[in-house]
């Protein structure tokens, strides 16, 4: 009864609830906004990389190799303590918005690129002979061809990320975590953590199930 009542302590679940569900918006509102930006983010890195000049080809290649390297932890309390003593000054939600969205782009820019190199030659050459110009290429023949093949790991990047705001907590974001740390200390109770990491379960578990119908789902279609 003991470890009931410290970890699974009822009436401290019915109380740190509602504060939890508080933080959840945040959470789910940073994923989002993360994913959103990360992708388009990505997509353009990817393109710069493919085939802009070749200064930028090397520093969009600077920029990923970088960004897949760095932990977003590392990024994130730079963004937020770091910048404030060049003048940037950002509020929690920015820096952890930017730092998701950063890190995001560049592992997207990569996924895209295979999905890019993996759409075969003669549609870049059906389209230059039918004289689209590259933008229209692009946005109606190769990325819609592109982002079926790159689905599966795209997903499994977003799930990541909404996982991964949970280090907003850091920068004093009042996502789900923080408001469970805040609300352990004022009840003395671990179990507003306990609460926390079941929501973190009951959002995110049937995401990484729909994650892996999708990659069967492209396992299939790829052997017809």
């Amino acid at each position: 009864m003991e470890l009931i009542d410290i970890f699974f302590n009822v009436e401290v679940m019915g109380k740190a609830f509602p504060i939890l569900l508080r933080g959840l918006g945040n959470t789910l509102l940073l994923g989002a906004a993360s994913i959103v930006l990360g992708g388009i983010a990505g997509v353009l890195v990817c393109l710069v990389r493919m085939y802009a000049a070749r200064p930028l080809r090397l520093l969009a290649t600077v920029y990923i190799d970088i960004f897949r390297a760095i932990p977003v932890l590392v990024l994130l309390i730079l963004i937020y303590y770091a910048l404030p003593f060049v003048g940037v000054v950002m509020g929690a939600f920015t820096a952890a918005t930017l730092a998701l969205s950063m890190v995001l782009a560049a592992y997207t820019a990569e996924v895209i690129r295979a999905g890019i190199e993996a759409v075969p030659k003669g549609q870049f050459e059906a389209s230059a002979a039918l004289g689209l110009p590259f933008v229209l290429t692009m946005r109606k023949v190769v990325l819609p061809q592109a982002i079926r093949l790159v689905i599966p790991p795209l997903a499994s990047y977003s799930v990541a990320i909404i996982k991964d705001t949970s280090l907003a907590s850091v920068v004093t974001m009042n996502d789900l975590l923080k408001q469970a740390t805040d609300t352990q200390a004022l009840f003395a109770n671990p179990t507003p953590l306990i609460l926390a990491a079941g929501i973190y379960i009951a959002i995110l578990w049937p995401l990484v199930r729909f994650t892996t119908w999708i990659e069967r789902r492209a396992k299939l279609s790829a052997t017809r």
